[in-house]
């Protein structure tokens, strides 16, 4: 006890003795000292930046649960929306890409189907706006189909005119067919020299996988085999670049040559010609196979010729139908 009016003395609370209360507690000051202190975050919620300081992502130890929580829920939230936002666009964007690719597809075929049957005349400009009402797409559809028609040479492109139809004219072909015997005759030559059995078995192989289907193909198909067969020859002779003089050359005609697969003309001497020429090339006979070769085109030439010939009667000449139908039979006979 202390004497009467003198000071009580102080005690640091700290230093407290707390054993003497029967049921230990923590001193009231200390609680409220904890609780007046920021809690540390918990390590959980650590990754998540506080909006209430500045100290950044996976370094702020000093601020309340609550708000992390709510930081790391918004946060959270706002991935999510924006992760379903980009996954519903790229759904979206590949839908709407699968239908513009099928209008280009029937946009294609139904134009090519236009050129084939000479509903739409040599050297006419195409209406791309009519087109693109007749056909119930957009001009994007219609441009990309002429595209990849001029590409495959069933029209051309004019620069600030538009496309037109390909001109039906023998006026440079048969340069373009003299040029194809001299590259292919030539090819064959350097196949029988160069290939080894396996690769001559190539040729053969690809022939008889073909040859009973061939002729009842439709002239797309007949189309690619044949070109596939004089490609895999010019590959065959080990010299690239007679490879690629010979597609170019097939691209320029390819658009008369799908004109002379549908004429009666195309038959199956055809058929003939390409198994002599694998014999040919099996027995590794060089010059027959040449020889055999250049006579395989000249008739090519000669079918084109007469195509082209009855394609230009029936475009200028509609009238004469019937006689053209009647030298038709007279041929088949």
């Amino acid at each position: 006890m202390t004497a009467a009016g003198s000071i009580p003395e102080r005690r640091n609370p700290a230093s407290m003795d707390v054993a003497r209360c029967p049921t230990p507690r923590t001193p009231m000051i200390m609680l409220v000292s904890r609780a007046l202190s920021p809690k540390p975050c918990l390590p959980s919620l650590q990754p998540v930046a506080c909006h209430s300081c500045e100290v950044g992502k996976e370094r702020c130890t000093i601020k309340c649960r609550h708000s992390l929580q709510t930081n790391r829920i918004g946060t959270f939230m706002t991935e999510r929306a924006e992760t379903g936002a980009d996954s519903d666009s790229s759904v979206a964007n590949e839908a709407e890409t699968r239908r513009s690719a099928d209008s280009s597809e029937r946009a294609y075929l139904t134009i090519r189907k236009l050129l084939v049957e000479f509903k739409l005349k040599p050297g006419e400009r195409i209406n791309e706006v009519q087109l693109s009402r007749s056909l119930g797409v957009s001009r994007t559809p219609i441009r990309e189909a002429l595209n990849r028609l001029a590409s495959e040479g069933f029209v051309s492109l004019t620069p600030n005119r538009g496309f037109f139809v390909r001109s039906l004219s023998t006026e440079g072909l048969l340069d373009l067919y003299e040029l194809r015997s001299i590259i292919e005759s030539a090819a064959f030559k350097l196949m029988c020299e160069r290939a080894d059995d396996s690769e001559i078995d190539r040729l053969r192989q690809y022939w008889e996988a073909i040859v009973d289907v061939y002729p009842n193909q439709p002239p797309d198909i007949i189309l690619a085999e044949d070109e596939g067969f004089h490609l895999l020859i010019a590959e065959l002779s080990g010299n690239p670049e007679l490879v690629g003089q010979l597609s170019s050359i097939n691209a320029r005609i390819r658009f008369i040559r799908r004109i002379q697969i549908e004429h009666p003309s195309h038959d199956k001497a055809q058929i003939t010609s390409h198994s002599a020429i694998v014999e040919a090339a099996v027995k590794r006979d060089a010059e027959n196979g040449a020889k055999l070769l250049r006579e395989h085109i000249e008739m090519t030439v000669s079918a084109t010729q007469q195509a082209l010939k009855d394609a230009l009667l029936k475009v200028f000449a509609p009238d004469n139908g019937a006689e053209l139908k009647r030298r038709r039979r007279a041929r088949d006979a």
